[in-house]
């Protein structure tokens, strides 16, 4: 699995302690770099775009992009733990048909 940890000279994302999360955060921000990529990606935006919404610079959106996308298979592995761990705790995550 690529963490791209080896790359230590981003300038705006960062490890934060969590137990069982590897993906990067925006520097002094709660944010994951997954979350706005995510963002970016379902609204269709360009970096400046999102550079705007999020209100991070240019650098920081495009930092998020690279890093998003060499690490999609630790992305795709953190989403999965993330829903089992909500279905583990009774959450429905499924829409429900009600029957009328």
């Amino acid at each position: 699995m690529n963490t791209n940890t080896s790359k230590t000279q981003w300038q705006y994302l960062e490890q934060r302690p969590h137990p069982w999360r590897k993906q990067l955060y925006i520097k002094g921000k709660r944010i994951k770099a997954s979350v706005i990529y995510s963002d970016l990606i379902a609204n269709n935006e360009t970096p400046a775009e999102a550079s705007e919404n999020w209100d991070l610079p240019l650098a920081a959106i495009t930092e998020v992009i690279e890093y998003c996308e060499t690490n999609q298979e630790l992305l795709k592995q953190e989403a999965e733990e993330g829903r089992r761990l909500l279905e583990a705790e009774g959450v429905k995550l499924e829409p429900q048909v009600v029957n009328r």
